[in-house]
């Protein structure tokens, strides 16, 4: 199958076997020729969290592949309870699909897999963009926002979970649910009970982990663009501030009037910048 230029909506579902004996869920999409950008995606996301608008933008310049990690969508395997073995899962992948230095964009969740990735160093990770994410021993809110979402009974949970209450985010959020529904055709399962309390254990260990003193972030050498949304309530931006003050090569945004979704509230601009960041 060729690495064509093709839109996200319609990018076929592949699959590769790791080295782990893990049968991995993956689109391919973009432009050969450059260090490839894998995403590494939130709590309980599949490949039909991303939104398409941001995945087409970055996939003009580059390749871009987004993947089910085990135990998740469509890809085999268990689900881990820890970040580390969520990233070892990640890198088998990367290893079976022989793809050389790659760029990580890691968003929420994705964002610790990203961390743990680099400063593991098993893989040649070039550059790391990380949006609403938090350093290890960073403050966390999962589930006390995702309760309190869900108890809006609003038309979908995202609304809630990724935007503000403001009418200009609200709208943002809608035309964000009706890009990600576009997509008919081999849509990935939503993810159950069994993975979300693996994921939610992962990242409440993370957060918890207050012992480090932020050894993990100063191991990363790679320059690195933390994104955040000024008010997120999962992940407060003092997170991103944390991993900017921790890390060597750092550069930080904060979008205004935003929350966790702040990538999909600004997906023009959040590609811009992503695309910026990694053509410097």
């Amino acid at each position: 199958m060729t690495d064509i230029m093709t839109q996200f909506e319609t990018s076929p579902n592949r699959y590769v076997v790791a080295s782990d004996g893990v049968k991995y869920a993956y689109r391919k999409l973009g432009k050969a020729g450059t260090p490839p950008l894998v995403c590494l995606q939130h709590f309980t996301g599949t490949m039909d969290s991303w939104d398409p608008a941001v995945i087409d933008a970055l996939a003009q310049n580059r390749t871009v592949v987004v993947f089910d990690n085990a135990g998740v969508g469509a890809s085999g395997g268990q689900t881990p309870d820890s970040v580390e073995q969520m990233a070892i899962d990640a890198e088998a992948f990367i290893g079976a699909l022989d793809l050389g230095p790659v760029d990580l964009l890691g968003f929420s969740l994705g964002g610790f897999i990203a961390q743990a990735m680099a400063a593991r160093g098993k893989i040649a990770v070039r550059k790391i963009a990380s949006v609403g994410s938090a350093p290890q021993g960073g403050e966390e809110h999962l589930l006390e926002v995702v309760t309190a979402a869900f108890a809006q009974n609003a038309a979908d949970v995202r609304l809630p979970l990724f935007f503000t209450a403001s009418e200009r985010s609200q709208a943002a959020g809608r035309a964000f649910v009706a890009r990600g529904a576009k997509r008919t055709h081999e849509r990935d399962p939503e993810s159950g009970k069994e993975i979300s309390d693996a994921q939610a254990k992962a990242i409440i260990r993370w957060c918890a982990d207050k012992t480090t003193g932020h050894a993990l972030l100063k191991r990363i050498a790679q320059p690195t663009l933390i994104v955040h949304g000024s008010d997120d309530t999962m992940f407060p931006v003092s997170n991103a501030f944390e991993m900017f003050k921790a890390m060597s090569n750092a550069t930080l945004i904060v979008y205004p009037d935003s929350a966790h979704g702040a990538l999909f509230q600004y997906p023009e601009m959040f590609s811009a910048h992503v695309d910026l960041f990694l053509n410097a």
